[in-house]
């Protein structure tokens, strides 16, 4: 893999950190602290085609790879990481509609998900199956003109702000091949939400359960075939664990910024602390561990393009790497801070926040570890 940017690369990332330098780094501590949803922000982020990343040009999309979207993600996350998580996972359920779905259902959703009208949220957690995705139990029973759907979706991101649920439910009793994936309008009778989350980070976005009371669901909601719900849930995570992990990289790179900045201007034991051989050690770590981090993720994304046969691997591997570096490096950026690290004047404090999460989305480092692990040994 080449590791110099091509121009339209070039290009893309100029285009989005203008678009982060504009519009998301001088709000994000207020929409932090207040915890104010940027529909204006995301609206505009859906003119310069960010709604729909990686569909294809064909249906209306801008046609990026995977390389090209981390190089999005990474650059607004360098503004705020919880908002650009939240454009990385509209971006995951959009495509599953773009990928699986029927003409009639691309044709009735794909216009207003592409340019950010409409937004999606992709619901597979439920209260009691968290990292267990195969044990969910809310139910889409077949009925003759639609499906009937009871039970709840838990910590699902825009919820009750979005208008399109892409949800996996139970149609059969087969463990993971029971398990089918259907689109779910806000307004349909019988959604409800749950109380808002009250959360550590990630204040940007809306966090809530999502409740189904005998919601009839049209029958050309559903995405694929029955029983596919599950594979679908799963090739879509491929891609949102590299998102995530770029967004990790774009929060990390602004702290570690910060922090060099910061070790250059305080100075004790009258001198700037930047010339203290620890200070420059651990800037050092940061660095190595942000660059490995960047090269193993694109490689990731990369045999996710090419479709690759270690593709969940690499794109497991990149996830760990990149969600617990990038945790890291914040909390180092923050420790270099000193007291004035941990008050909000200073933006690192939010970072580490809102990075912290990404340990435990898309799959715990934990299941990252196991789906590695246990590919290895197969």
């Amino acid at each position: 893999m080449d590791y110099h940017l091509t121009e339209d690369q070039a290009a893309i990332k100029e285009l989005a950190e203008r678009f982060t330098a504009d519009e998301i780094s001088p709000n994000a501590a207020t929409w932090d602290s207040e915890q104010q949803f940027p529909r204006a922000t995301i609206s505009t982020a859906g003119s310069l085609g960010f709604g729909a990343i990686y569909l294809d040009e064909s249906l209306g999309g801008i046609g990026l790879n995977r390389i090209d979207a981390a190089i999005i993600f990474e650059a607004m996350a360098y503004g705020c990481p919880s908002t650009s998580a939240f454009i990385s996972i509209h971006n995951m359920a959009t495509w599953m509609i773009a990928k699986f779905g029927s003409h009639a259902l691309k044709t009735k959703c794909l216009p207003k998900l592409m340019t950010l009208e409409n937004i999606a949220s992709y619901a597979l957690t439920e209260p009691d199956s968290g990292s267990d995705a195969a044990g969910l139990k809310s139910k889409a029973e077949r009925m003759a003109d639609h499906y009937l759907v009871n039970g709840s979706k838990a910590f699902i991101s825009g919820a009750g702000e979005n208008e399109v649920y892409v949800c996996m439910l139970r149609t059969a009793d087969e463990a993971h091949r029971g398990i089918s994936c259907l689109v779910i309008d806000k307004d349909l009778p019988g959604v409800t939400f749950g109380a808002l989350e009250r959360k550590l980070g990630w204040h940007s976005q809306p966090t809530r359960a999502v409740i189904f009371d005998n919601v009839k669901v049209p029958l050309e909601n559903l995405v694929g075939e029955e029983g596919q719900g599950f594979a679908i849930a799963m090739s879509g995570l491929d891609g949102g664990r590299l998102n995530v992990g770029a967004c990790s990289i774009g929060g990390a790179q602004r702290c570690l910024d910060e922090a060099v900045t910061y070790v250059k201007q305080r100075k004790q034991f009258g001198r700037p602390i930047a010339e203290f051989q620890n200070t420059q050690f651990v800037l050092a770590d940061m660095a190595t561990e942000l660059a490995a981090s960047r090269t193993l993720l694109h490689t990731a994304a990369q045999k996710i393009d090419e479709d690759a046969a270690d593709k969940t691997t690499y794109a497991a591997m990149a996830k760990l790497k990149a969600t617990e570096a990038g945790s890291k490096i914040a909390n180092d950026a923050l420790q270099l801070h000193g007291g004035y690290g941990y008050l909000m004047d200073y933006p690192v404090e939010r970072f580490v926040r809102d990075l912290r999460v990404h340990q435990i989305l898309e799959g715990t480092s934990e299941i990252m570890r196991m789906v590695i692990g246990r590919n290895l040994v197969a």
